[in-house]
């Protein structure tokens, strides 16, 4: 157990409540007491824990998840109409927009905190493996590559290693806001979720530049759950970052990813194109703007003019029964 103890990482080590001298003893090694075997076993499956997270955390992007966000990203891209046939008459203007395919949320966070736009382009080796997958998706021999992304396990993986680069992309946005504004939590929120989500918007950018942007097929001001997730996300990772959340970051990067995953996982093999969040959308709702319908006298002002409306027609047959035999009297008389 010492053993155990002393090998993990200075941060991985386990954050226990202080114990008392006969377990200190007993998990120095001492054998003149013994550790109880549930508390042994919870320290145990905590250090564990513990090394898991962080090493999780630590894991690189490049060039596996990388790989598979581009690979996601440009397929998503080609499966749009005219995407193919525009490639071959156009190839600038097709790779220019797998670029901001791939890189758009970074472009979108650049813009909003005075960066340069073309930051991401300094990225040499980003940017050629980005242009490979490209030129092998639209180009590649009997499109091997995109039947063979077609495979569902293979999308499957794909897309659960593109969630994962989410989770990178919002602590990272997070982190770096805050660089410029400390505590600015709300700005820390926006470049959150501009990293996570924001190629959806770079991309109706594009479209406007091109001439191909249409009002009515635009649907980026109503949030897709991409966008949802990665707002929830950039909001919990800001309140872990200025301390207002008690819980270390390696370990909310390790729940949250394996949420988005498993989420988006579910969704490819039930062929749901999203998840709903409408029953915690209106719980929040009528929380917070709920209480005017409440308590709002609408229902009496609408009883009460149902009434008046009943004993006013009521009222009026008579009326008009009266002046049609006014009239008709009149007629009468001047004949």
């Amino acid at each position: 157990m010492r053993s155990l103890l002393q090998a993990a990482p200075e941060g991985a080590r386990p954050r226990l409540p202080p114990l008392s001298p006969p377990l200190l003893s007993a998990l120095a090694g001492s054998p003149s007491s013994r550790l109880p075997g549930p508390l042994w076993w919870l320290v145990v499956m905590e250090s564990e824990w513990e090394r898991l997270t962080l090493a999780f955390s630590r894991t690189s992007m490049f060039p596996f998840f990388d790989i598979a966000h581009y690979l996601v990203s440009v397929m998503a891209m080609k499966r749009q109409p005219g995407a193919a046939a525009e490639a071959r008459k156009n190839p600038f203007s097709s790779w220019f927009t797998a670029m901001l395919h791939c890189f758009g949320g970074g472009i979108l966070s650049c813009v909003l905190l005075g960066e340069p736009v073309l930051r991401f382009l300094a990225n040499n080796t980003n940017i050629l493996l980005a242009s490979a997958i490209w030129y092998i998706i639209f180009f590649c021999p009997y499109d091997l590559v995109s039947q063979g992304y077609s495979f569902l396990p293979v999308e499957v993986l794909a897309a659960g290693m593109k969630e994962v680069t989410r989770t990178w992309k919002i602590v990272g946005g997070v982190t770096h806001a805050d660089s410029y504004y400390k505590n600015g939590w709300i700005v820390m929120i926006a470049i959150g979720w501009a990293r996570g989500a924001g190629g959806s918007i770079v991309t109706n950018f594009e479209r406007l530049v091109k001439g191909d942007w249409k009002p009515e097929a635009d649907k980026w001001m109503k949030m897709s759950y991409a966008a949802k997730v990665t707002l929830l996300g950039s909001i919990i990772f800001t309140f872990q970052h200025t301390k207002h959340l008690a819980i270390s970051r390696h370990n909310l990067m390790f729940l949250y990813t394996m949420f988005i995953v498993t989420t988006k996982i579910t969704m490819m093999l039930t062929e749901t194109p999203t998840v709903s969040f409408a029953p915690f959308e209106d719980m929040l709702s009528r929380m917070l703007f709920g209480w005017q319908q409440q308590f709002s006298p609408s229902g009496k002002k609408s009883e009460t003019k149902s009434s008046f409306n009943g004993t006013g027609s009521s009222t009026l047959k008579p009326t008009a029964d009266a002046s049609d035999k006014m009239k008709k009297k009149h007629a009468k008389k001047t004949e």
